[in-house]
């Protein structure tokens, strides 16, 4: 736990003129997160001072795991979190719980990668194409998977991999991994939530912080999971990374800040003084081509944050990443947490997300394109991110240069060569979308008993 013991003595010579301007309605906050490298904008935010620079005095608590870390913020135990991407717009929507969280603030692009045991590797090494020098060519395509599965099947042996939550970016890569290389991931259904009904590759959750124990111990034959739990098994020498997801997605969304949608109403200026702390800790994360990423590391080494040795951390939060022992590869946006308008919370990210609910069959039923955009704007708040953006470029704390000011809060759309199955993605037409993967439910289809309908 981390809190600001000045809270008690501050005066008003901590107090910028932007926090005097906002009439914070509450001061003292806790946020909780998950030990990954991603929670990096609190840590940040706070070592570096910019939450008391905006009269902020905030605990960061470290939380058990994801349902836990929900579950706190929805019953008022914290005030916001680190979360998953899908965790509020699932609560929204009603899948698993219901509450409407929202968040202000996206925390990062990329960060994921799928790591496979020693024995899986060896099995699928002859199936990927080598370079010149005779390492592997990345990306590596589920494809070189395939035929390890149907020999474990031919065997009467399941395959299974983790990933950390029903509704995280983990199991939505992972299934896409699988599905572009020709197998099936498993459905969801409302009365079967293991998501495993008709599945080539049973997926189940494991913490993060617990994925390398369960790999050694033969548990799970791989993962999906953020860092440095992808490098932690390069170190320990048990497992290989065979794809990050920026090579799966190239600067895909991530992480998310939420909060109650109650909260921020009681709350705005609160609300604000939060965004425009952690858009300050984006920025020193990327600023100078990731000058202070080292820094960083130091910080999010420590017990109370990520807590993994600082050399494991640094591999990929320096701008490389380690696949097989010895193979360090240039990665510069392994990690990114401001450029490319990383913490802009956009529509067409949320959208993504809901895609591969209904994809997977946790939106059980079909839904029209309008419903996609309604739910996408009642929980991704770009307007209330560039109010707090505002303010730090009127204050000389930011640049007008930096913010996407005339987004209707879509992206532009993802070009196919962007994508590892080269399936381009326009968040304003979701069924056509759907309807173009070749794995997945689309159109009217439904999931009854083990079979999918219509």
């Amino acid at each position: 736990m981390k809190t600001f013991l000045a809270a008690l003595v501050a005066t008003t010579a901590l107090v910028t003129p932007a926090y005097a301007e906002l009439a914070l309605e509450r001061d003292e906050l806790k946020f909780g997160f998950i030990k990954l490298t991603d929670m990096a904008p609190l840590a940040v935010a706070y070592e570096q001072g910019y939450f008391l620079d905006e009269g902020l005095f905030v605990t960061l608590e470290a939380q058990a795991n994801w349902k836990v870390l929900l579950d706190g913020v929805i019953d008022g135990q914290l005030d916001g979190a680190h979360m998953l991407a899908g965790q509020p717009l699932a609560a929204t929507i009603g899948y698993g719980t219901q509450a409407h969280i929202i968040t202000p603030f996206s925390m990062d692009l990329n960060g994921n990668g799928i790591t496979v045991s020693n024995a899986v590797w060896d099995a699928m090494k002859p199936n990927v194409p080598v370079m010149d020098d005779g390492r592997p060519q990345h990306p590596i395509s589920a494809s070189a998977l395939k035929p390890v599965v149907e020999d474990y099947k031919a065997e009467g042996k399941p395959f299974n991999m983790g990933m950390v939550f029903p509704v995280s970016t983990h199991n939505y890569e992972l299934r896409y991994w699988l599905a572009a290389g020709g197998l099936n991931p498993g459905y969801y259904s409302p009365e079967n939530i293991s998501g495993q009904i008709d599945a080539d590759v049973l997926l189940s959750v494991t913490p993060p912080p617990q994925m390398p124990a369960t790999l050694e111990a033969g548990t799970i034959d791989g993962y999906c999971v953020g860092e440095p739990w992808n490098q932690a098994a390069v170190f320990k020498g048990i497992g290989v990374p065979v794809i990050t997801d920026y090579e799966l997605w190239k600067n895909n969304p991530e992480k998310v800040f939420g909060i109650t949608a109650e909260f921020a109403e009681e709350n705005p200026n609160t609300t604000l003084a939060v965004t425009k702390a952690l858009i300050r800790a984006a920025m020193w994360l990327d600023e100078n081509d990731n000058a202070n990423r080292m820094e960083a590391v130091k910080i999010l080494s420590q017990p109370e944050y990520v807590g993994a040795d600082a050399e494991v951390i640094a591999n990929s939060m320096t701008g490389t990443f380690e696949y097989e022992k010895g193979d360090k590869r240039e990665v510069p946006d392994f990690n990114v947490f401001f450029r490319y308008n990383a913490t802009q919370p956009y529509y067409s990210d949320a959208v993504w997300y809901l895609t591969q609910m209904r994809r997977w069959g946790q939106i059980a039923e079909p839904q029209p394109d309008s419903w996609y955009d309604e739910v996408a704007k009642s929980v991704y708040k770009p307007g209330v991110y560039l109010q707090a953006a505002r303010l730090l470029v009127d204050d000389g704390l930011a640049n007008e240069a930096d913010f996407d000011w005339e987004s209707d809060g879509y992206k532009a759309a993802t070009p196919a060569a962007d994508v590892i199955d080269s399936i381009g993605y326009d968040g304003r037409t979701p069924n056509a979308y759907l309807d173009s993967l070749p794995i997945g439910l689309k159109g009217d289809q439904t999931v009854v008993g083990t079979e999918v309908k219509g």
